[in-house]
């Protein structure tokens, strides 16, 4: 991994604050979390159930009593169920999509919104953003929380917003040459968009004044990171949130690129097996839930993620004295269970991503033609390895075949694309085509 060409900087002390200083923080902002949702029915009735009251939150240890906070738990309160302050003091709202059901729908005091900007700065600074910087956001501007969250926590810091928003790739690009942007903000995959676009049109790149970009809203591989980085020949950094907790913020990189440095004076994240509840062994995947500790509009108890991945501690060479997390290598109601063998699309992902020729650009297609799943894995070839020739493409195909055998255990059915024949996304990419008409019971 190369070496990042800029200096460590912390943005405030709390990042490395000693952990028994910041066990006592938690163990206070927990109790006063707890608290303040006894005026949220939904948990003054859980925590009846559990004889639970903020006078018995002692430590953190006590976390494991309370109740788990569902997505279905937020549909369920929409709009403002969870709300836990007089609407009069809301100053803004944010939610998610909708695309799967109902939106959920998040409020935020102005005290809420200065601390989300607060955690957003940190990660920026700690992934290079400095004052002298100009910062390109091509996320949505809207309900989605990445465009405002990242907008604000970059003036916070004093550097230059461009919020250009998300699509529009031509005039993206254009802008970043005329106004010499430093710093991209976008989905990874909006990011591979941009460097096929600069390939087609013969972009010189040092017309571009990039150095850096911060990426979030997607699961994204470290192969894929290795190719956007050398597409565009810039250092990318991951960051990670949900609109449920916050929005972007949860976590962020520091120079060292060695996981995400939880926010742990706003956070309580546990690690726990999706199956049992139970916590997993440290640095073992497992299933993120999170607790917030200072919101004011909308605090959320063991929210459950869905999104898996690893938590560690240990020394950092930045300073920061937060335990860190991986990147989020998939979502338990993603995991795909082919043969009995359960597979994440970022493990294909990764596999395809080792083989000269395969490109980043790629879907996954599910049927089910029968009683057995059948998976397609499409792949766009690189221009440089693309051929008429069948025997080139017969044995660039049995190699991708085999790299992903070799990662996930299965072989499975590859079709080989020819370049830029699938879809390019400009926020999250849809990478799983699932065709298998399963019937909900």
């Amino acid at each position: 991994m190369p070496q990042v060409p800029f200096e460590n900087q912390l943005l405030d002390a709390a990042e490395s604050m000693c952990r028994e200083e910041l066990q006592v923080l938690q163990t206070l902002r927990l109790k006063e979390t707890v608290e303040r949702t006894m005026k949220v029915p939904f948990y003054r009735k859980k925590f009846a159930e559990k004889n639970i009251t903020p006078d018995s939150i002692r430590s953190v240890d006590d976390l494991k009593r309370l109740p788990l906070t569902t997505k279905a738990d937020f549909r369920d309160q929409y709009p403002l169920g969870f709300l836990a302050v007089p609407r009069e003091e809301v100053v803004r709202y944010h939610g998610s999509s909708g695309t799967t059901g109902k939106p959920t729908i998040i409020a935020y005091t102005a005290r809420d919104l200065k601390m989300w900007t607060q955690m957003c700065a940190r990660f920026l600074v700690a992934g290079g953003l400095r004052k002298e910087h100009t910062v390109q956001v091509a996320f949505g501007y809207g309900l989605f929380t990445g465009g405002f969250g990242l907008h604000y926590g970059i003036e916070r810091i004093g550097a230059a917003v461009i919020p250009a928003a998300s699509g529009n790739t031509r005039r993206q690009i254009q802008l970043m040459q005329d106004m010499k942007t430093d710093v991209l903000i976008s989905t990874p995959s909006y990011a591979l968009t941009i460097a096929d676009h600069i390939r087609r049109e013969n972009i010189a790149l040092p017309s571009l004044s990039l150095k850096y970009a911060h990426f979030g809203g997607e699961t994204w591989t470290e192969q894929m990171r290795e190719t956007i980085e050398q597409e565009l020949q810039i250092y990318a950094f991951n960051n990670y949130g949900l609109s449920e907790v916050i929005g972007p913020g949860v976590s962020g990189e520091c120079l060292a690129r060695n996981g995400m440095h939880i926010q742990e004076d706003h956070f309580l994240v546990e690690c726990l097996n999706p199956h049992t509840l139970e916590p997993v062994p440290e640095g073992e995947p497992g299933e993120l839930v999170i607790t917030s500790l200072d919101r004011e509009a909308m605090p959320v108890i063991r929210y459950r993620t869905r999104d898996i991945a690893r938590i560690f501690g240990g020394a950092c060479r930045c300073g920061r004295s937060f335990r860190r997390m991986g990147r989020v290598i998939g979502r338990s109601d993603d995991m795909l269970i082919i043969r009995g063998v359960n597979v994440y699309p970022s493990q294909i992902e990764e596999a395809l991503l080792q083989v000269p020729g395969a490109s980043p650009h790629y879907e996954i297609f599910l049927t089910r033609p029968k009683t057995l799943d059948e998976v397609t894995v499409r792949v766009e070839i690189t221009p440089a390895y693309f051929s008429d020739k069948v025997s080139d493409m017969t044995i660039l195909k049995s190699h991708i075949v085999s790299a992903v055998a070799a990662i996930t255990g299965l072989h499975l059915n590859v079709e080989i694309l020819a370049p830029n024949v699938l879809q390019r996304f400009e926020g999250k990419a849809k990478r799983v085509i699932d065709h298998r008409n399963l019937k909900v019971e």
